[in-house]
């Protein structure tokens, strides 16, 4: 498990040195930089409302950046009752940006999921890759995780625990809250693509993969949206964003959710 994680790298990142070889565009400054852009450094606050499609699981997140200077920022984020969470910080650098943070986040199935992740984002524009105006952000990373899961306890020779069992995932069946950890690597993608000075096709999908459960089985994941942004002016801009994702560890079955976002930047 561990070497198919250390290859994702080996594979992910042993391009950089090749792409550092190669004709490298013009870095852009943050006050050149989209609204959405993951590598811009600035200080910031924000508002977001999401749902999923059934209109019955509604949360509102406050985030906010501080920059210390044009090229490190602290992140911090916050649900409204503080289920989810997150704190961090990033470092830019001219072939891209740094990330790393830790958090926790209550899942509404009743497990809890405590992160600590580093990863990053490359902008191809550096190598002057920016085909038809469109932004390619290739991002790949490490995470930790530690928490519970609401799973099968097999101990208790109840009926998930019977071969074939297909019912509901009760405690009346044998499901429980069990610790887990675990850790993982992802890659995926973010796209930019402006569409007018103002507005802005965003996109994004991501995939994980990490170490095995106490089924036996190796935890995956994946996360794909696409949405739109859109800037009144150099302080104000909205999003609206609509995505996927699941895992085999800490979501039943897979989360489809819509938000909308707000910022103002200083």
């Amino acid at each position: 498990m561990y070497t198919k994680i250390r290859s994702l790298f080996i594979i992910t990142f042993g391009f950089l040195p090749v792409l550092a070889l190669a004709q490298a565009g013009t870095v852009k400054t943050n006050q050149e930089k989209s609204d959405d852009d993951p590598t811009k450094v600035t200080t910031k606050v924000g508002v977001a409302w999401s749902d999923n499609y059934d209109m019955d699981d509604s949360d509102v997140q406050f985030s906010g950046s501080l920059a210390l200077d044009e090229a490190r920022k602290i992140n911090v984020k916050i649900n409204s009752d503080a289920s989810e969470w997150r704190v961090g910080g990033s470092w830019l650098f001219p072939i891209g940006i740094f990330n790393f943070n830790f958090g926790k986040n209550d899942l509404p199935n009743g497990a809890s999921q405590t992160n600590y992740s580093l990863g990053t984002f490359i902008p191809l524009s550096y190598f002057g890759f920016q085909p038809a105006g469109f932004q390619f952000f290739p991002m790949a990373g490490y995470s930790y995780n530690t928490g519970d899961t609401f799973g099968c306890d097999k101990g208790k020779n109840k009926a998930c625990a019977q071969p074939g069992f297909s019912g509901s995932p009760s405690e009346e069946n044998g499901f429980d809250l069990m610790d887990t950890s675990g850790s993982s690597g992802y890659i995926g993608l973010f796209m930019l693509k402006p569409l007018t000075s103002n507005l802005r096709l965003l996109s994004v999908a991501a995939g994980s993969y990490g170490s095995k459960n106490d089924d036996g089985d190796n935890y995956k994941g994946y996360f794909a949206g696409v949405g739109l942004g859109y800037s009144f002016d150099k302080h104000n801009s909205v999003s609206a964003f609509t995505y996927i994702q699941d895992n085999n560890t800490y979501i039943a079955d897979a989360d489809k959710r819509f938000k909308i976002a707000y910022k103002y930047q200083f």
